[in-house]
This record gives structure tokens, C-alpha cells and sequence, in this order.
């Protein structure tokens, strides 16, 4: 028992120490690279994505942390249902977050034909504009979070109570499981379907791409890979750590609630392959961003010293 609670412990204090240093950096990096510049698209939905991350983070992992401590059942109903508010809001903005950035991607590196242009063009256009609308059309449907009660008033059919360590709050009934599938759920498998085929779609064009460059790269005696097929790798591999995830706490989750007493093991594991994308997709991005910085700095100093001339 002490054995299995301090690896919990370990587990989640890390997960969570880790996930907020790297959306932080990610955070400090935008701060000090684009205080004067705009962002980019990607950079925009970049931004978007660690912000949902950190609510995540902050709404789940934190409480878990300090239950995981000891300190259990320390929020009351509202509190609780507030946590859960926000951090559905962080889960469905990161999914939708995450498949802009790879349908978007995935136009950027079509063929450069007439109509796909066209399509990178809108797709630019409306990015922010879909961001946006993500987080008002999330924020307006989890507040079935809040409404539960009411419908609970007159409804019977409540089965007993949900705990999640560090509160609880009365269980779910028939009608709210309907509207969460409904409006929840099932756009987040449209969502990842989506995100599978658009990679599917970059994977196909940038293998296209290789055997169309490969004589030219062989003539030259190059080996070096194009900076639109390295940013084209990062979002796979985000995309790829995403899905995988994403897949596992999913099937997860759903042992979870089918099982009427589910293993000790079952729900902390859970729990934390809820967080694991959350906590580890940041530094999938810091590598490239690390490498965006120092080209910046050398372009800041050497227009410092043309100025200083």
C-alpha cells in the first residue's frame, strides 16, 4: 500500500512540475521572440494549444498532486464542478487545437496548385477566427457542469456519487451522459479521425516530396531537410504522441465508467495518461523553438550592429 501510494505521488508531482515548466517555456518563449512581431498561424494555434494544456494542468493535475499528498476531499460541490468546467474546456480546445494545427499543416504543404492556394489563403485567414470560436462554443456547452444539478432536482434515476480524490459531486444521470456524448464526444472522434487522416495526408506528400528532390539532394552531395518538412515532422510527432494518448485514456476512461468498482490501479492510471500529453506535448515543440530563437538572436545582433554602425 505505502509502496504503490509513493509511486503516485512521484508520478503526479512530476507529471505536473513538468507539464507547467514546458508550456511555460513555451509561454516565455512568445513573450520574448514576438513581443514586437505578430505570430504566425501555427504560432497562434501553438499559443492556443499550451494555454488549454495549462488549464488542464493546473484544474487536474495540481488536485490530484495534493490528494495524492494526502489532502482529500478539500473542495466543496461548486469548487469541484468548477475545476471539472474548466479543465473539459482545456480537453476539448486542446483536441480542437490540435487538429487545426494538423489540417492546417497539412494545406500548407499541399501541392502548390491554383485552389490549393486559394485554401491556404482562407485557412490563414479564419485561423483566429476558429480559435476563437472554439473556446466560445466549449465554454457555453461544459456548463452543462452547473446545469447537472438542476436536471439532477427532477430527475431520480442519479447513480450515487463521482470522487475524484480530492472532491466529489453527485453522480451522473441518464439525460446529461446523452448531451455530453452528444455534443462532446462524438465531435472529439471527428476530431481525431480528422487529425489522423490530415497526417496520413502529410506523410503521403512529404515522402512524394523526397523522391521528387532525391536526384537534386544526390547531385549536390545535401542531405540537409527542408525547413517546411522539419516543421512538417514536429507537428507529426506532436500529432502522432496526441493520438496515442488521446486513444489510451479514451479506452481508459471508458473501463472506468463501465465498471461498477473499478481497480485502485485503473483509475490513477487513468489519470494519468489524462495528463501525459498535457505535460509532454510542450517539449515536443521546444527543440524547434530553441532553434527559431537562436536564428532570432543572431538576426536581433546583427541588426544592433548595423545600427550601432
Amino acid at each position: 500500500m505505502y509502496f504503490r501510494t509513493l509511486i503516485i505521488k512521484i508520478i503526479f508531482l512530476s507529471l505536473t512540475t513538468i507539464g507547467i515548466l514546458g508550456n511555460f517555456s513555451v509561454f516565455h518563449y512568445y513573450l520574448v521572440c514576438y513581443a514586437d512581431c505578430k505570430l504566425k498561424t501555427v504560432d497562434l494555434i501553438h499559443v492556443h494549444l499550451m494555454v488549454s494544456n495549462t488549464l488542464i494542468i493546473l484544474s487536474k493535475g495540481v488536485p490530484h498532486t495534493m490528494a495524492a499528498f494526502g489532502l482529500k476531499q478539500f473542495l466543496n460541490d461548486i469548487q469541484c464542478r468548477l475545476l471539472l468546467y474548466i479543465e473539459r474546456i482545456g480537453r476539448s480546445v486542446s483536441i480542437g487545437s490540435t487538429c487545426l494545427l494538423s489540417v492546417f499543416q497539412a494545406v500548407t504543404i499541399s501541392q502548390k496548385e491554383s485552389c490549393c492556394k486559394n485554401q491556404k489563403v482562407k485557412a490563414a485567414k479564419y485561423i483566429g477566427c476558429t480559435l476563437s470560436l472554439l473556446w466560445v462554443l466549449y465554454i457555453l456547452i461544459h456548463f452543462i457542469f452547473f446545469v447537472n444539478p438542476l436536471i439532477q432536482s427532477y430527475c431520480n434515476n442519479v447513480t450515487g456519487k463521482q470522487d475524484f480524490g480530492h472532491c466529489s459531486i453527485a453522480g451522473r444521470d441518464g439525460i446529461s451522459d446523452s448531451l455530453y456524448a452528444a455534443l462532446v464526444v462524438c465531435p472529439e472522434i471527428c476530431f481525431s479521425l480528422l487529425m489522423a487522416r490530415s497526417s496520413g495526408s502529410m506523410i503521403v506528400i512529404l515522402y512524394r516530396h523526397k523522391l521528387r528532390v532525391q536526384h537534386i539532394r544526390s547531385t549536390h552531395g545535401s542531405s540537409r531537410t527542408s525547413p517546411e518538412s522539419k516543421a512538417t515532422q514536429n507537428i507529426l510527432a506532436l500529432v502522432s504522441t496526441f493520438l496515442a494518448f488521446y486513444t489510451v485514456s479514451a479506452i481508459l476512461q471508458g473501463c472506468v465508467a463501465l465498471l461498477y468498482n473499478p481497480s485502485w490501479w485503473l483509475v490513477n492510471t487513468n489519470r494519468v495518461t489524462s495528463l501525459c500529453f498535457p505535460c509532454f506535448g510542450p517539449f515536443l515543440l521546444i527543440n524547434h523553438y530553441s532553434m527559431v530563437s537562436r536564428l532570432s538572436f543572431v538576426c536581433m545582433r546583427n541588426r544592433n550592429s548595423i545600427i550601432l554602425k
